[in-house]
């Protein structure tokens, strides 16, 4: 937790340094759409009390919805995200939001055309909400990478392709009603592919 708490120090600090030294940057917003993939392991209780249960089919290319609000120039960007994503499979039913900060570096490869890179940190909440089964949810931190094409439409408007890959730790229970915890959901990793429409203002 101490670390987790530094690193979003550093954050803080970064953003704060840039926004004091690119004071001609525009602001700009974006709405996200794409599909999630998450891995989920189990404990080795919940293995012994399920029969093949495949948790990594809970969310699995399930559609995932965003917002971004960040600052931008021709160099590149920052920005925070919140994103909400839910599944199920199995009888599970799992539902993951993040809230992240990222910065991108530019690569123009024309004069309408970039390519970007570039790290996110941040928070995941898991929310385990099975039919019959007690709600739980955890926190997680979030960490990991994303890269893609953006295409400008207008002075104002752009459109992009995504990828992004996080890792994180958060986990929940598995308790039916009634009787004690079958075992431990922990979401360890997730891609997410994606299109997004940004105007800048």
């Amino acid at each position: 937790m101490k670390t987790f708490n530094t690193l979003l120090a550093a954050v803080a600090v970064c953003a704060a340094g840039m926004t004091s030294a690119q004071a001609a940057d525009e602001n700009f917003a974006s709405l996200t759409y794409g599909q999630t993939s998450d891995k989920v392991r189990k404990s080795g209780l919940l293995q012994r009390n399920t029969d093949h249960l495949n948790t990594d089919g809970v969310i699995a290319k399930d559609g995932t919805w965003g917002v971004r609000l960040g600052r931008i120039n021709d160099q590149g960007r920052y920005y925070m995200t919140y994103d909400n994503v839910s599944g199920d499979h199995s009888g599970l039913k799992l539902r993951q939001e993040n809230l992240l900060g990222s910065y991108d570096l530019f690569l123009p490869v024309g004069d309408t055309t970039k390519l970007f890179g570039g790290g996110t940190l941040g928070m995941t909440k898991l929310s385990q909400e099975s039919p019959g089964l007690s709600r739980d949810t955890d926190y997680g931190y979030a960490y990991g990478l994303q890269a893609g094409v953006i295409q400008d439409i207008t002075d104002k408007a752009s459109v992009e392709l995504g990828y992004r890959y996080l890792r994180t730790n958060a986990a929940t229970e598995v308790s039916p009603h009634g009787t004690p915890k079958a075992g431990t959901l922990r979401l360890s990793s997730s891609a997410q592919t994606y299109l997004a429409a940004s105007y800048k203002f």
